[in-house]
């Protein structure tokens, strides 16, 4: 598996019983794994946009660093609800 998102959003679940039944591996689905993506992607969007708000006007803009806080906790919240 070369795709890193798919790869940490796959779940493994182990069956429960009495008998010991193979693993099933549920894979995501591929619409979560492309927002996570374009998540990603607009997340480095947003960081230069902001170090170059910072290079040019020397002034730290509080509406960008409030649009990658959010992004990066709802990206981590999909990633660590989609393991539980």
């Amino acid at each position: 598996m070369t795709d890193w998102v798919k790869k940490a959003l796959t779940r493994t679940l182990t069956p429960k019983g009495p008998r010991r039944a193979t693993p099933v591996i549920v894979e995501p689905n591929p619409k979560l794994v492309l927002l996570i993506k374009f998540s990603f992607v607009v997340i480095g969007c947003l960081v230069s946009l902001e170090i170059a708000h910072l290079v040019v006007l020397r002034v730290w803009n509080s509406e960008i660093f409030a649009a990658v806080t959010g992004l990066i906790g709802t990206v981590t919240g999909v990633l660590i609800g989609r393991h539980v």
